[in-house]
């Protein structure tokens, strides 16, 4: 904390790296060995996902110190488009964008745990991580920002030292080449790939966290740029380095369509002791991830408190300015999804329409300095922050999402209908809430 009632940069960007490390990285592995046994394209996979999403964090740095208010997509859409578009966007991010991911971790918490322990049952071990977390962070910025920070740390040090033991404990290291060969063209301009590349995508969601919580962040102007960048950059170098890891100490059979693929590599690695030291350490891992969507998800609620009086409710704070009514309405979201809804469809579902939502406020830099140009009363301020190489970075993550959301639509069809019904019943909530709410 640097102010009171503040995040600090350091603290923001804890909430970025926790976001993203999570869930993804220790379970999608599984789902992209199903069909591609190509170590080379792995790799692929995970550094054209590390640059689609710090492409996408440097958009939002733009659009953040532009539009300087929390709520993430929800402001920059409703500023760039019409409120109409906030509104959906804000649907979208506060029953899929986030209540699904939350639940996401929690049931891989619980899944990690009862690996160790059998007699645990995952959903209910899920259930009590949300609520504890969620009691915490409904509390104070010092207990949420302490919080996070210290798990944030605890995650970083232990991927680390994963990697390492791993590496070391393993005699005969698999036999993978990481050089590409004429094999690897058809698998890379296939279905195949580009399905995997929304797993990918999806364990790189959370690199926009910070953006939620702009009004919330000390100085976010000078701030909230090198906290995107360093905390996407940080975390794209911790995947490579956990899926190098991965492919080197377990065959690839024995981690295809698994979902607790840590606890995998970690038998190989130390042996079934060993395994269950690290399978309960990967479990307490992923709670700086529940964590950490607990505090940006219930941002979006709060300011559709703000600006609509059907929902004011969740616009109210408790004495130390924590939005705890949103943060409890988040958490019962979470709680729904966790208890309704099998793993794979709810990453498939959550990814796609968190895809569409970003895409449009990327759409958005060219809309809004298009309006900057024509409008001759605009006076560029030089605190705000400027996408280096524009319009590069923007092309490339329109371009590659774009690309994957076509191949998805072929080749999960039900998915995507299920995102196009959360976009048009986020269409129908806008109307009647502007109707109920004169």
């Amino acid at each position: 904390m640097s102010k009171q009632g503040k995040f600090s940069a350091s603290t923001a960007m804890a909430i970025v790296i926790a976001n993203m490390i999570g869930t993804g990285i220790f379970t999608s592995l599984g789902f992209q060995l199903a069909d591609i046994r190509s170590g080379f394209v792995i790799m692929l996979l995970w550094v054209l996902g590390g640059i689609v999403a710090l492409c996408g964090a440097l958009c939002y740095a733009e659009l953040g110190t532009k539009l300087p208010r929390s709520g993430g997509e929800y402001n920059f859409l409703n500023e760039i488009y019409h409120p109409a578009a906030g509104f959906i966007s804000g649907w979208i991010s506060a029953t899929v964008g986030f209540a699904a991911p939350t639940a996401l971790a929690a049931i891989t918490f619980g899944t990690y745990l009862s690996s160790v322990f059998p007699s645990l049952d995952p959903l209910w071990l899920a259930t009590i991580l949300v609520v504890s977390m969620t009691w915490i962070h409904a509390t104070t910025h010092k207990n949420s920002g302490g919080l996070q920070s210290f798990f944030t740390v605890a995650k970083i040090l232990l991927i680390i030292g994963f990697s390492i033991a791993a590496l070391l404990s393993v005699d005969n290291l698999q036999n993978i080449t990481y050089m590409p060969s004429e094999t690897d063209i058809p698998i890379i301009t296939g279905g195949a790939f580009a399905v995997s590349l929304i797993y990918v995508s999806y364990a790189y969601t959370g690199w926009n966290a910070a953006t939620y919580l702009t009004g919330e962040l000390d100085r976010p102007k000078k701030t909230l740029p090198y906290i995107l960048a360093i905390g996407t950059g940080t975390v794209m170098l911790s995947y490579l380095l956990l899926n190098y890891v991965f492919l080197a100490v377990a065959p690839m059979d024995a981690m295809a369509g698994k979902l607790e693929i840590g606890y995998v590599a970690a038998t190989h690695a130390f042996g079934e002791m060993g395994a269950n030291i690290m399978g309960v350490s990967l479990a307490l891992l992923l709670i700086s991830t529940v964590s950490a969507m607990l505090v940006a998800a219930p941002r979006v609620l709060q300011v559709l408190g703000e600006d609509y009086s059907l929902f004011k409710f969740l616009s109210k704070r408790n004495r130390h300015n924590i939005p705890s009514t949103a943060i409890w309405f988040q958490s019962t979201m979470t709680l729904i999804f966790l208890w309704t809804a099998s793993f794979q469809s709810i990453l498939i579902f959550s990814g796609a329409t968190m895809a569409i939502n970003s895409l449009l406020v990327i759409f958005g830099v060219f809309v809004l300095r298009q309006r900057e140009a024509l409008d001759e009363s605009h006076i560029h301020n030089k605190e705000d922050f400027q996408i280096p190489l524009f319009p590069l970075p923007p092309i490339i993550f329109i371009f590659i999402t774009t690309w994957t959301l076509i191949y998805l639509a072929m080749e999960n069809p039900i998915e995507i209908a299920f995102s196009a019904g959360v976009i048009i019943t986020g269409a129908l909530g806008y109307f009647l809430t502007r109707k109920l709410s004169l």
